[in-house]
């Protein structure tokens, strides 16, 4: 993909939040971006800000290259997702990128764009601050709860459709409340967002209870495959194409693998290896301990301290010597 950005012109600090409102109400036109391989958290609060302004008489589009993901298809606006682009788009659209550290997460279809014409909103360490506003905070559960302190910034009224795009957002990173980033101040927004609407047993049942039995059947080979190393304290498993056609799964169906690898007793780390589509993809978890952002840094990936993941160049066994490495290097 060619971009105009340039690679050393990264703005040095954030944007504030009047700085990227006062741009929110200059602009009429947007196109939201998801990153690829998409989730609740990147599509969620891209459709929730999306909403929020064409509320305000906005033009609003949503530009993805992957298809949305059947569990999140319940979401509102979900139907105008497309990576195709609008042939009368108007030359100084706003591009706002929703939870990625680089433009590049967007994929190979994304246009060349100004980079006066992005806004990056996110929460990942190591953010390359690649829009001309950058609206990066790291201490927020989700780039979902970066978007809602935007929300009551603009005065926007919050329906039930918004706030369920928000508590989305939360839900998925923080595992349904499970993860360490479930603090009072998540716990607080998000019994607000079920006080003004949000359906929560729909993202409980859709996202977290709703399973294909290809999913099932793919999990118990992993685990069946799964490997304990460094005296317990790390846990891998693959997925290959293989796999995939004996059950007649595919890559939505590998998502909560890698959880299931971490909530085994005495490991610190845990990485589940998808081999197909011709890449190696590394999804890697910590208790707490390892810090698996910095670990997949190293090898070209990101994230966050407890949950990150990467793109592998090369084979799978290179791909798991070079993570176990990696972790290694963080204290594992």
């Amino acid at each position: 993909m060619s971009s105009s950005v340039p690679a050393g012109a990264m703005a040095p600090v954030s944007s504030t939040t009047e700085e990227v409102v006062a741009e929110l109400r200059r602009r009429s036109s947007f196109m939201f971006v998801s990153h690829v391989k998409p989730d609740g958290d990147t599509l969620g609060a891209g459709l929730a800000l999306g909403l929020a302004l064409k509320s305000l008489g906005k033009r609003v589009g949503y530009f993805q290259q992957d298809p949305v993901p059947r569990n999140l298809r319940f979401l509102p606006d979900t139907d105008l997702v497309t990576r195709d682009v609008p042939a009368d788009l108007p030359a100084d659209t706003l591009w706002v990128f929703c939870d990625m550290s680089d433009f590049s997460r967007a994929g190979e279809f994304l246009p060349a764009l100004e980079r006066e014409n992005m806004l990056d909103v996110d929460h990942h360490l190591g953010n390359s601050h690649f829009g001309a506003l950058n609206y990066v905070i790291p201490s927020e559960a989700s780039t979902g709860t970066c978007v809602l302190r935007l929300l009551h910034a603009l005065d926007v009224p919050i329906t039930p459709e918004i706030a369920t795009c928000i508590l989305t957002t939360i839900m998925t990173d923080t595992g349904a409340f499970m993860h360490t980033n479930t603090t009072a101040a998540v716990l607080r927004m998000s019994a607000e967002m079920v006080e003004l609407g949000a359906d929560k047993p729909r993202i409980t049942e859709e996202i977290f209870a709703n399973k294909r039995f290809a999913a099932t059947k793919l999990l118990g080979m992993a685990l069946e495959r799964a490997v304990i190393e460094d005296e317990g304290r790390y846990c891998w498993t693959y997925v290959d194409e293989k796999m995939l056609l004996a059950v007649n799964a595919d890559g939505e169906d590998t998502e909560e693998i890698v959880q299931h690898l971490r909530a085994v007793e005495g490991v610190e780390a845990a990485a589940l290896f998808k081999d197909y589509e011709g890449a190696v993809r590394v999804s890697l978890r910590s208790s707490g301990k390892i810090n698996v952002q910095a670990a997949a840094a190293t090898l070209g990936g990101g994230g966050h301290f407890m949950a990150s993941g990467l793109t592998f160049e090369g084979n799978l066994q290179a791909a798991i010597e070079a993570v176990h490495a990696a972790l290694r290097a963080q204290g594992l």
